[in-house]
Parts: structure tokens; sequence; C-alpha cells
């Protein structure tokens, strides 16, 4: 039977060949984003194409903005899915249900549009299939959500009153080859431009300008289409397309993005060129760069704005790309499409190596054993070979672009060889990156998803198994670290490894920006929230970024973990190590300073000369004589590595990079004994201190205190709570299934002592015989209240337990929280790489990391003592200090931000221990050293009140 064209796997009809975007040249264009009118059916053929003729009334139709989706403008919803297609799995057929979006432009064209020459109408992005009239004449139609088509359409234009009718699809032949994990959103999401075509306008043109570090020396040629001449007038260069020039330059890199502006000058046009010099090569098992390897410090970067979906303007792009240069990010996978055109404007100018990737994936068909797979199916190779040379034509001159990736998760396959051979004739001077193949038959790169330390260790050394051949490939991890909810754990010892073995050249965190969508209701909506099935619910939130783009403190650790300048030494000897972990750039544009701190606040301040040093290479330089040191203060160095100027980037100041050095560590001085407790109107009281029969500290100083005890358990966090489609248990399954978030406390004795007050119980999960034997003993000088508690793990546990330390209530508690340890952000055993030890204050709505689905958050680490709500706590260990106004179980229970409603009372939580966090959302759990395994724990608390 002959199929409609949104279900022809072919790539569509009546588009012109691919060729190179550029921003703008001296000919005409007319923006056709704006609003559009707009219908909505429930199929592909519930309406006829009456709408597309000249005369066609609108009136009664709806209005929607383009660029966007139109599920996002009150028509219809959005369906998430990561892995599985939302329709049944019969290529290319789609559902009769196929929502059809009719889109139509009246525009006249601007009174000084030339009348010679023709025109071009391009579209740069329509998910997911459009056929497109213009003046009532059927231009064509094509598939490719994520790439640019254009047709030619001079003979059809008048001066006024053109009609521009679009109809799309959400469902075609090509949505097999778009299951990105990410939001089904359809819709012209996208520029759509009108561009006139001068009489001897450059068509396509290719930009080749490597570099050769030997010599200095960059070769500039322009390939075109279209006769014409090439100046650069900063290199004195004039040539004639298809000559080269060979002149001395300053290299691009991603650290020092230096470029030069030219002009492509045909006998009809004039296009701006912005010219950098740069040479990639895999050479001697590795991935170089102007001859020299580069370290990949990256992100994935799916597009996406909480309001308008994958409609991005330039100010949010840019506003990425800043975010990830200070956040000392050098390199972007563009998962799992090429992304705007201006993106990679935007990483020429600022400076990010790209891993640009094809708008292919087809991971769904792991449902069914990946039978009709697509890329081993020859019916699909000219819709593959389409859109490879869609993304090559389109970016190919960009000098961000160091390699190009076939797509992910598509299995393996005739198809992917197809478009690896094409690619590698039409640009053999990049890379060829793709994960699916463990063969690496097709790719140049060995790229892997995940992969746990252990394996990673055994790449770098070599003596992992596989092919010999993929043994002399350099390693990348192009997807690691998934960053949902609280985490991602284990970084810096990832980041160890790549630093440590050649051939493992970094990675890239999965991913940039949560994908929750703004909502009335939840705050961020993510998947089954508009009511659709199937779904993989909070998984499309795992990004370093909130949805509207405040950093998280994932963000924030990775920052430190992937610093390019490593600053070590002894802070009692006086002396820093200084090591340069840049590829390119010496440390000239940074200054560094000093702070000098006594129990967490600096009491001097100034700056450290340091000799320019070069990329790899260290120095050592000595600090000045220490300020102070003071009767039992906790003193250390505060250094830091500040940009010595501002850049594109960056003010001058921002902080690079930093360490502290510890001087002395200050003592905890312990409470004196001496008050003895004693029952009075069927209470105890100790001090300032009144307790009930059975020992719970009911007020201390006439602060009410509740609920005080060894508390164990937390509110899952999204890596607790793991993969679902894993066989084995996550570890919060396990803490459910044996019951650690119902514990029951039971009273075994009531001690009063001579200068003690000692209250013995046991913490036991039902239906088992494990338990925690817990002895509180409660001292007082007459002022303070000293608290130690004893914790002694009683069976064979074989879980770790989730936390381990005390939590209480503070009903009333008002006021500022201040504290002395680490800050200003959250952080876990695996995740504390930011913590700076200082003396931090904030409220505690504001102690609250707002993740899209709630879970445990907000701990601050190594706290030496707290103030909240008129108490102050002093700790002999260091304890993880949280606050906040609703209990566990209600963080627990809660699915979107706003089910937390703030309560009176502000639950307290000093962790002696903490569970890792780890990275089992999508990858490897918590490493050994940070499980929280069951053993004996002995912790002390101090408390008094604030003022004394």
């Amino acid at each position: 039977m002959d199929l409609p064209h949104h279900e022809d796997v072919s790539p569509g009809t009546g588009t012109l060949p691919p060729r190179s975007w550029y921003a703008a040249s001296d000919a005409a264009a007319l923006s056709l984003n704006g609003p559009w009118r707009f219908r909505l059916s429930p199929t592909a053929d519930a309406q006829d194409d009456a709408f597309a003729a000249d005369g066609y009334d609108p009136a009664a139709w709806d209005e929607i903005a383009v660029p966007g989706h139109w599920v996002l403008q009150g028509h219809g919803a959005p369906h998430y899915t990561n892995q599985l297609y939302p329709f049944p799995v019969d290529p290319p057929r789609v559902p009769t249900e196929n929502p059809t979006g009719d889109h139509l432009r009246v525009f006249d064209l601007p009174a000084d549009w030339p009348e010679r020459g023709t025109a071009v109408l391009r579209f740069d992005g329509v998910e997911s299939c459009a056929r497109v009239w213009l003046n009532g004449t059927e231009l064509g139609d094509f598939k490719g959500s994520r790439l640019a088509h254009e047709f030619t359409v001079g003979p059809l234009l008048r001066p006024e009153g053109n009609v521009l009718a679009v109809r799309v699809h959400q469902w075609s032949a090509g949505s097999y080859l778009e299951d990105q994990d990410q939001w089904w959103l359809p819709g012209i999401f996208r520029d759509v431009t009108l561009l006139h075509r001068p009489e001897g306008c450059a068509a396509d043109f290719f930009v080749h300008s490597s570099y050769d570090h030997r010599t200095g020396t960059g070769t500039l040629r322009v390939d075109s289409d279209v006769q014409g001449r090439v100046t650069v007038p900063e290199l004195g260069v004039d040539v004639a397309t298809g000559e080269e020039a060979a002149v001395p330059v300053r290299p691009w890199t991603a650290e020092t993005p230096r470029l030069y502006d030219g002009v492509l000058a045909t006998a009809g046009e004039r296009i701006p060129l912005r010219v950098g010099f740069r040479t990639v090569a895999v050479e001697d098992g590795l991935i170089k760069v102007n001859g020299r390897p580069v370290l990949l410090r990256g992100v994935n970067r799916h597009e996406f704005h909480p309001e308008t979906g994958r409609a991005l303007d330039l100010e949010t792009m840019r506003a990425d790309v800043l975010l990830m240069k200070r956040h000392n990010i050098n390199a972007v996978r563009t998962s799992h499409y090429p992304p705007h055109p201006a993106f990679l404007d935007l990483c020429d100018e600022l400076g990010l190596w790209v891993i640009d990737e094809c708008d292919l994936e087809t991971h769904g068909f792991t449902a069914v054993g990946w039978r009709g797979n697509p890329v081993d199916d020859d019916r699909w190779t000219p819709a593959l070979l389409d859109r490879a040379a869609r993304m090559v034509e389109r970016d190919k001159n960009h000098p961000s672009v160091v390699l190009w990736s076939l797509g992910n998760e598509c299995g393996t396959g005739r198809g992917l060889t197809a478009m690896a051979d094409w690619v590698r004739a039409r640009d053999p001077g990049r890379p060829l990156h793709y994960e699916g193949d463990r063969s690496c038959a097709d790719t140049d790169v060995y790229s892997r998803m995940y992969a746990d330390h252990a394996e990673v260790e055994s790449i770098g050394r070599g003596t992992d198994e596989g092919p010999e051949a993929r043994r002399h490939l350099p390693f990348i991890l192009c997807e690691y670290g998934h960053a949902m909810g609280n985490g991602p754990g284990g970084l810096s010892e990832y980041q160890r490894l790549f630093e440590t073995y050649e051939r493992l050249q970094g990675g890239f965190v999965w991913e940039w920006i949560d994908h929750g969508i703004a909502h009335p209701a939840y705050g961020y909506a993510y998947g089954g929230d508009f009511g659709e099935r199937p779904h993989d619910g909070n998984f499309v939130c795992d990004g370093l970024l909130f949805p509207d783009r405040t950093p998280s403190p994932g963000l924030v650790a990775y920052k430190k973990v992937i610093e390019p300048v490593r600053i070590e030494g002894d802070g009692r000897a006086g002396t820093v190590r200084i090591t340069n972990l840049h590829d390119f750039a010496d440390l000239s544009h940074l200054a560094f300073t000093w702070s000098y701190d006594v129990d967490g606040e600096s009491v001097a301040d100034g700056t450290l000369a340091v000799p320019t040093v070069a990329p790899g290479e260290s120095t050592e330089v000595k600090l000045p004589p220490a300020p102070t040191r003071g009767k039992d203060a906790e003193t250390r160095w505060t250094v830091r590595a500040r940009l010595a100027r501002g850049t594109a980037w960056a003010p001058g100041g921002h902080v690079v990079a930093w360490a502290q050095l510890p001087v002395e560590v200050g003592m905890i001085l312990p409470v004196p004994g001496g008050t003895a407790p004693v029952r009075e109107d069927g209470r105890i009281r100790l001090g300032p201190a009144a307790f009930d029969a059975h020992g719970t500290l009911l007020s201390f100083g006439g602060l009410t205190v509740e609920g005080l005890r060894v508390d164990v358990w937390r509110a899952p966090t999204d890596n607790d709570n793991g993969m679902p489609w894993r066989p084995e248990p996550s570890v919060a399954a396990r803490w459910r299934a044996l019951g650690l978030d119902r514990v029951q406390h039971r009273l075994d004795a009531v001690e009063l002592g001579e200068d003690a007050l000692t209250v013995r119980s046991r913490v036991a999960p039902a239906a088992s015989d494990l338990g925690l034997r817990v002895a509180y003993r409660w001292q007082s000088d007459g002022t303070r209240l000293l608290l130690t508690v004893d914790v002694v793990p009683e069976g064979a546990w074989t879980v770790p337990l989730p936390r381990v330390g005390i939590r209480f209530g503070l009903p009333g508690a008002a006021g500022p929280v201040r504290w002395f340890g680490g800050g200003p952000g959250e952080a876990y055993p695996d995740t504390a790489q930011a913590a700076l030890v200082g003396v931090w204050e904030s409220d505690v709505d504001a102690l609250q990391t707002p993740y899209v689905r709630p879970q445990e958050n907000g701990a601050r680490p190594d706290v030496r003592w707290a103030e909240v709500g008129g108490l102050r706590i002093d700790s002999d260990h260091g304890p993880w200090f949280t606050a906040r106004r609703w209990t566990t179980e209600h963080l627990d229970a809660a699915r979107h931000r706003p089910d937390l409603v703030p309560g009176d009372t502000v639950w307290v939580n000093l962790d002696s221990g903490l569970h890792g966090i780890g990275s089992q959302s999508c990858g490897p759990g918590v490493l050994p050293q940070y499980e929280l395994t069951a053993t004996h724990w002995r912790f002390s608390h101090t408390f008094s009140l604030t003022g004394r």
C-alpha cells in the first residue's frame, strides 16, 4: 500500500541540498517568527488541504507563537519517555491518533525587498514532520526535527499577502529516529526565515582553517560553490576561493578562542566569517588539538526552557555558555541532535569543545530486541545519510566542533557504517564518535556510558577486555555522573582517573539542565504529570541546573572537581604547590590571593606572587608568616585563583580554583559535670533542661524541644532509588524492605546518676531481629547541656544505613541560622568537594535545595557549631547539620515542591554518619568508602542558649 508522506521512510521531498549556516550576510532577510494562526486536529487526515489555498479565512483559529510548541501553548499536552516509544513499534507506521497542527502566517515583503534574484524559505527546526505550502503551491515535506530545511520560493512571492501554510504532524516515520530521552514536543520550534538570494550569491562554502603547531602557521582555504574572494584584513589575507593562504596565527582552542574576522565575497553577496585556526586528529591513540592531548571536562546538553521547551532565544543560549565557562566546563556534547546553530557561534566565540551529535536515536527498539531497527534496515539509509549530511553541512565551519557523533543509542547496523563513510569522505578533519558499538568499527574513539570507576581504570591501564584495536583508541565517557536530584557523587574519583591515565580523555556529565516544565500546580512538572502513559517520571529532571537555570549543588561541586588549577600545600609549613591543569593556557590570566582564617573568619588577606606556569607544570610558593595563631582556635589558609582581568565570560576577580590549608585544629572544651538529675513533679530536671519521666528532653533554658532521638531514615534521593529497569533492588528499596523508614523505639531504662541522666533504648525495624542499642547520656554544668550518644548495632547488618544521628524539633523557632563548618551550599560524603569551611548564615528556607522531586537535601558538613532558634549546638566530631520546616516523613511523601508546606517547627538533624549519594539513578552506586556501614558510633553535642 502507498503510505502517506508522514509515514514514508524517505527524508522528504522538495527541499534544497543542505548547506553551511551563517548568522547574516548583506543579503536581505525577513524573519517570519511571531504570531501564527493555528488549528489542531486529532489525526493526520482529519482536515483537508483547503487551509493552504489563497483566500482561506483562519479567523476562527487560535493564535500561537512561532518558534514554539503547541503543547506548551494550551493545545494538547507534552509526553515524556526516556526510552520507550509512546506509540506501537510498527515502523514506519504511526497511530491514527496523530495530533496535527495547521499553521498559517500571512506576510508582506518589506518595501525595500530586492526585485532581482530569488528567495529561499528556511525552517531551522520542526517536530516531527512538516508539509509546506506558499501561496497555494505545495513546496514539499520534510522530516529531521532538529535539522534545517530550505525551499526555493522566489517565483511564488508577491509584494503583499503572502500565505505560508505549514502542516505539522506530531508522529511520523521520523519519530522512530528521534527517541531521545526528552519530552515529545511537536511544533515549529526554531526560526522560520525568508532569505533573499541575489544573483551571484554564495551557495555552500567550507572554511578549512588548519594550524601547524610546529611552525605556528595557519592555513586557510575556503571552498565555495560560487567563485569569490576571501579576505582576512588582520592577517593580510586576500585570496580567491579554493586558494590557500599560509600565515602566522594564534590558534583557536577552548581555552584561548582566538577568532579572526573575515569576509567571503561573491558577485552578489558578502558573508562575514569568523575563522578559528585549529587541527584535530587522533594520533598516538589520543585526541589531539594543535598537537596536544585534551582533557574534556564536559556536559551533555539538551536544549530546554521550562516555559518554551526547545524554543530557545539567543539570551538563553548565551546564559548556558556563560554558566558553563564560569563553572570550569570546557566541552559540550550536543545530546542528541545538532543544537540551534547560534549556540555553536557562542561556543566559537567563548570557547567550548563540541561533540556535534546527529539527530538520531532508536533506543525504543530495545523493547523488541532491536527487531526492525532502522539503522540496520537499508530502506532507512537515505534518511540516515540525509541527517548526517544536514548536520555536517550546516555546522562544518565552526572551529568549536571537534568531533562528529553519528547519533545515540541506536544499536549497530549498516546504516551507521554508511553514515560514517560519508562523513569521513566529506570532512576528514574531524574524528568520529559513536557510543553504541563496542567494536568501534565506525568510530575513532572508544566511548562508553556510566562505566564504573574500576572499569574505567582498567581501560586507562589498557587491561580491559575487548578487541585489540580498541585498546589503541582514546577513551571518553560520553555520559557519566548522572545528575538526577541530589548528586552526583563519585566525580572526584573519576577525575583522578582521567588525570592519571593519558588514554582517559575525560567525560560528559549527564546532563546540563532539569527538564521540568513550568506548571501552576506542581511548580515544575515531569513525566506523568500530564496524564501521559507510558512515561518515565522525573527521569527527565537529571541536570546540573534547575529548570530556571539556577545552578544545583551538583554543578557547584563539579566546578570544584574539574578546576583547571590544582592548589595544594602544607598550611603549617606555609608552602603552596600550584599545578596548571590547562591544556594550552599558562596561568598569566590568573591572580592568586590568600586569606588567613581564625575560627572560620578571615583576619588577614593579601596577594600571592605566582610565576607564570606552563600547562602541565607546577611551582611552589611561600605564604607569608601566619598573622596569628590564637589559643585553641582553628586556623587555616584559603588560597584562591581568580581571573586577573575580565573576560568575555566572567568579570575580573571571578574565582576559578581554591583550596583551604589547615594550620591548627581547634579544641572543643568538654562541659564540666557536677549537676545531678532530679525527679520533680513527674519530670526529670537536669540543670536548665526538663525531661519527661521516660527521659525524653522537653525543654532547655525555656526553649521547647520536641522528639529528640536517634534517627536513621532519610527521604531517598533519586540516586538512592536507582534504576527501575535494573534487576537488583536499589539501596532505597532495600532500606524500605528492611523497614528503616518506620523504625520503632523501645525504652529500656532511665538511670539517674550522680552527675548524669542515662536513657537506654533499642531502635529497630519491624519483622527483623536487627537493631541498634542506643544510650543517651545527659550531663550539665548548670548552664549548658552535654549529650553523648552511643549507638551499637545488633545482628548481621548487610544493608548500609541512610543516616545515623539525632533529630529534634524546635517549635516556633525563628530568625537566621548560623554555623561554623562547610558551606555555603549542601554537601554529602561524596559530593562535598565545594564545601568551604567558614562561618555562614542563612534562613531556614534558604537551606533547602529545591529539587524538582523533593528528596533528602540541605545538609551542611563538618559543622563545629550551629545556632538555630535561640539554641547553640557545639559538636565534637563535625557532624552534618540539616534544618527544615517539615519532617523527613513529609519530605519523603512529597512528589512536587508545592507538596512541602512549611510548619512552625524547625526540625534539626545532626548526623554523625550519612550514606553517600553516588550516581545510581543511571550509573554506579556509592563507592565503598562512602557507604554507611553499621558500626559502633559515639558522638557528643553541647547545647547552650545563643548569646551565653
